[in-house]
């Protein structure tokens, strides 16, 4: 029925589809309030904490085992009760807002999409999948679908997919046949639509013609659209030509709060070598293999837990031949992953720094989260530090409520997941997954004519 269903649907988006210099700088708002704790509202909070660590979990199982499928502007960014951080564009002539998830691990921007959209399993804190937003096509002048021959169909199914289109004359570039559906995998659920093209309109009125898009028809655990910023051709940095883009998480409430951040894009002509003062800098590093193009890899070198250097095994730093290893700055995950291997190292060095407090055995069972530590009755709370030291020698020292928070009144968690089973790994990909939880108030920079990482400690609020 379900299948049956889709087909439809991309039927009838194909036939009404077919039917028919500037600032340097954008800036779009992203969002949260300030807390030290998860603050989640809840009468099971050990359960809610246990679906976002298994959330980082689903995310980073699909990051480590992807499915082969087919100027400044300022925006505000905003903190979603799911774990995300969305942006709103507008698309369209007339423009039409659309609420998406900044994802620095996919590349792809789409939207839901038709007034027929279906989304499986949405119901999320604060959404209801009946009440998801969505594009109307036939309700923008310059909304068209992507052919098959266009080569920015290419970019989601290789140069291969000339050979698909069947229904093209191969001795002419004039095709009416469609690019083929997409089905996008994603670590919680998966989307599949069509390819358009569309103008993206920015509030200074700043506008780009021809920019490709997703019109997804139907979606499973998506509650709302991705704008990918990832690496690959199709993503909103490789579609505007961005110098640099950087954004500064707030805290996450996971209640859908309205504070919020700004995401910067940088479309200017380019600053060659100039660093942003006050920032720590880390060159992005190559995969060696085509495996993971999305994703932006950094070199770390060292974790650090109070004066102790905890020794990580070289395989776990450095992408090896294969592609598997190494480290990657993901804006989708939540609380960051490590190899198993790794994450014990960390765990154990920070139960062998935090044996003055009682183990929380209990909220370790419920959440997922380990070492977790009840510190009722106690007036303030110590942790050793935590400092990420990166190639080159920049360091993040961490905040303690960035990755030890409150699951309860009484009890504290590291906010790092793994895998359970000691060596099973994921298949390979990323040994260490660095989320937005551990990057919140980080003044973050993806220097991409540099190709270098940045960073600094900042009150993301004010």
């Amino acid at each position: 029925m379900a299948s049956s269903r889709f087909i439809f649907l991309l039927s009838f988006l194909l036939l009404i589809s077919s039917s028919k210099p500037a600032t340097a700088t954008i800036t779009i708002p992203l969002s949260a309030p300030t807390s030290t704790k998860l603050n989640i509202s809840s009468k099971n909070p050990w359960g809610e904490v246990h679906h976002l660590a298994s959330l980082s979990l689903s995310r980073a199982h699909h990051i480590k085992s992807p499915k082969t499928n087919l100027s400044l502007i300022k925006t505000p960014l905003f903190p979603r009760s799911y774990g995300g951080y969305s942006i709103s564009l507008r698309f369209g002539t007339p423009p039409q807002t659309t609420k998406l998830v900044m994802d620095t691990g996919s590349s792809l921007v789409w939207f839901p999409c038709t007034s027929r959209y279906l989304c499986s399993k949405c119901d999320f804190p604060n959404i209801e999948a009946a009440g998801i937003p969505t594009f109307m096509p036939k309700l923008s002048s310059s909304s068209s679908l992507i052919g098959c021959k266009n080569k920015k169909c290419s970019w989601l199914f290789g140069p291969k997919i000339q050979s698909r289109c069947q229904e093209c004359d191969p001795t002419t570039q004039n095709c009416t046949q469609a690019c083929p559906p997409y089905v996008l995998q994603y670590g919680s659920g998966s989307t599949a639509g069509l390819l358009l093209s569309e103008t993206l309109d920015f509030p200074d009125k700043k506008t780009i013609p021809g920019f490709v898009v997703g019109c997804s028809l139907f979606s499973i655990r998506q509650p709302e659209g991705i704008a990918g910023f990832g690496r690959s051709p199709e993503s909103l940095p490789s579609q505007l030509g961005l110098k640099k883009f950087s954004y500064c998480l707030v805290s996450h409430a996971f209640d859908d709060s309205p504070a919020s951040s700004d995401l910067v894009l940088d479309t200017g002509s380019g600053s060659g070598d100039t660093k942003t003062p006050g920032l720590s800098y880390t060159r992005f590093q190559k995969n060696p293999t085509t495996t993971f193009p999305d994703y932006y890899y950094v070199l770390l070198r060292n974790i650090v837990i109070g004066d102790k250097h905890v020794k990580l095994p070289y395989k776990f730093l450095v992408p090896g031949s294969d592609g598997n290893g190494g480290t990657i700055v993901d804006s989708g995950t939540t609380f960051t992953f490590m190899e198993k291997p790794v994450y014990e190292l960390v765990a154990q060095e920070f139960e062998k720094q935090m044996t003055h407090y009682t183990v929380a055995s209990e909220a370790q069972n419920h959440t997922g989260l380990r070492p977790c530590f009840n510190i009722s009755g106690e007036k303030s709370v110590s942790a050793p530090e935590l400092i990420f030291q990166f190639k080159g020698g920049a360091k993040m020292a961490l905040p303690t409520a960035n990755y030890f928070s409150f699951v309860d009144s009484g009890v504290i968690c590291l906010t790092i997941v793994s895998d359970s089973v000691v060596g099973s790994g994921f298949g390979g990909g990323p040994a260490i997954i660095l989320g937005n939880y551990q990057q919140r108030n980080f003044h973050v920079e993806f220097d991409l004519e540099n190709e270098r990482f940045g960073f600094k400690q900042q009150n993301c609020v004010s």
